[in-house]
C-alpha cells in the first residue's frame, strides 16, 4: 500500500479524466509538458495592439503569464511567473494576470492589474466564429519527441478598456477585432533538456495568420524544413454561426524585408476541395515582438522558475534597432488584409502574421539569423 496520497482536487469530481491518474497528475512526465492560452486584440481606427499569453506547466511546478499593449511606438509588457497552483480551478489565477472561461469556447475575459508596472485592463472576448481545432504538431528531434501537442485559433471582437500610465483606453467590439488560440501538449519550454548525443536540429520556420474579414474569418499556418518540405499546415475558413470550412491545402508568398526575417507583405492562398481558390494578401503596418508576451524573453521566458510569486515589467520601443536579435526575431506583424474570393468579391480587413524563422529557408533565407539580402 503506498503511503503517500495522490493529490485530489476539484477537478476530479468532474468526467473529464484522460488517465488513470488524478487531474493533477499529467499523462506524460516530460518536463515540457504544457497548457497554454494566446489572446490578441488591435483596433481598426487607431494604433492598439494587445496581447496576452499564460501557461501552465505541471511537470516543472511553475505557471506565467503576461500582457502587453502597443500604443504610440511603445509596447509595455506585465509579466507574473509563480509556483503552478496544484488546483486546476485556479490555474488561471495568477495574480496581477488573470483569465476567466464565462462561457467556454464562447466568451471569455482578461483582467490585468499590475499598477507598479502603469497597467490595468478588463477585457471580455466574445467569438465571432467556432473554434477552428488545427492539425495535430508532431516534429521529432533525432527519435526524441520536440513538439507532441493540440491547438484550437478562434476569432473574435473584444470590449472592456486598457488603463496605460493613467489613460483609460475604451475598447469596443465595433472597432476591436482579434483572435486567440489554446494548446496543450508538449514544446520545448523552460530550461531546454539535453539531448545526450549532439543531434542536428538548428532549423525553424513558422508562419501564422488569423484574419478577420467583415462577413468572414480566414486562417492558415505552415511549419516547413531548410528545404522547404511542409511538416505541418492549415486552411480555414469560418462563417458567423457556421462549422470551419477546412481545406484541402496551402500556399504562400513573401517578400522579405532587407537586412531583416520580416515580411514586407505577404500572400495566402486557401485551396478547396474542388480546386478553387481564396487569397488573403497582408500588408504590414509594424512588428509586435512576441517577447512582449514572454515568447524568447531574455528574463520572463515562459515555463522559468522565476520564484514562488514575481511580477515584472518591460518597455520596448518600436521598431527595434535589432531585429535580428534571438529575442526580436519573433514577431506578430499586424497586417491590413484583402480577400478575394473565387467568384470575384474582395472583402477589406485585418489580421496578424506570426513569423519565426531560424535557420535556411528556400524563401531567401540563409545561415542561422542572417538577414535576408535581394543580391545574396
Amino acid at each position: 500500500m503506498s503511503t503517500v496520497n495522490d493529490v485530489l482536487t476539484s477537478y476530479d469530481d468532474f468526467p473529464i479524466h484522460q488517465s488513470s491518474v488524478p487531474i493533477t497528475h499529467t499523462a506524460t512526465a516530460d518536463v515540457n509538458h504544457y497548457d497554454r492560452y494566446f489572446f490578441n486584440g488591435y483596433s481598426k481606427t487607431d494604433d492598439l495592439y494587445f496581447g496576452a499569453a499564460m501557461g501552465l506547466y505541471p511537470n516543472r511546478h511553475v505557471a506565467d503569464a503576461a500582457f502587453c499593449v502597443v500604443r504610440n511606438g511603445v509596447q509595455t509588457s506585465v509579466f507574473r511567473s509563480q509556483r503552478a497552483p496544484i488546483d486546476r480551478i485556479h490555474a488561471t489565477d495568477l495574480g496581477s494576470v488573470k483569465v476567466e472561461i464565462i462561457v467556454p469556447l464562447r466568451t471569455l475575459r482578461v483582467v490585468v492589474d499590475a499598477p507598479e508596472q502603469g497597467v490595468r485592463a478588463d477585457l471580455t472576448f466574445e467569438h465571432r466564429s467556432p473554434a477552428v481545432e488545427e492539425d495535430h504538431f508532431l516534429l521529432r528531434a533525432g527519435i526524441r519527441v520536440l513538439f507532441d501537442y493540440t491547438r484550437l485559433t478562434q476569432f473574435g471582437d473584444w470590449s472592456g478598456w486598457i488603463e496605460l500610465d493613467g489613460e483609460r483606453i475604451e475598447v469596443t467590439a465595433d472597432d476591436v477585432w482579434g483572435s486567440r488560440d489554446r494548446s496543450w501538449g508538449v514544446r520545448p519550454i523552460g530550461e531546454p533538456a539535453p539531448s545526450g548525443a549532439p543531434i542536428p536540429f538548428a532549423q525553424f520556420f513558422w508562419l501564422w495568420a488569423p484574419t478577420n474579414f467583415p462577413s468572414m474569418s480566414t486562417h492558415f499556418d505552415v511549419n516547413e524544413f531548410a528545404d522547404g518540405k511542409r511538416w505541418h499546415e492549415t486552411g480555414t475558413i469560418v462563417r458567423p454561426g457556421q462549422e470551419p470550412h477546412m481545406m484541402r491545402t496551402v500556399e504562400w508568398r513573401v517578400q522579405w524585408r532587407p537586412g531583416t526575417r520580416f515580411a514586407d507583405s505577404f500572400e495566402y492562398d486557401l485551396i478547396d476541395w474542388d480546386g478553387s481558390i481564396s487569397t488573403v494578401k497582408m500588408k504590414p503596418r509594424y512588428e509586435f515582438h512576441m517577447r512582449g508576451i514572454g515568447y524568447g524573453n531574455p528574463e520572463f521566458g515562459h515555463g522559468y522558475w522565476k520564484g514562488e510569486s514575481v511580477t515584472g515589467g518591460e518597455r520596448l520601443s518600436l521598431p527595434v534597432d535589432t531585429p535580428l536579435a534571438r529575442e526580436h526575431v519573433h514577431v506578430q506583424a499586424l497586417c491590413d488584409a484583402e480577400l478575394h474570393l473565387p467568384d470575384g468579391t474582395v472583402e477589406l480587413g485585418m489580421g496578424i502574421l506570426e513569423q519565426l524563422a531560424i535557420g535556411p529557408h528556400p524563401s531567401g533565407l540563409t545561415g542561422i539569423l542572417d538577414g535576408y539580402s535581394p543580391n545574396p
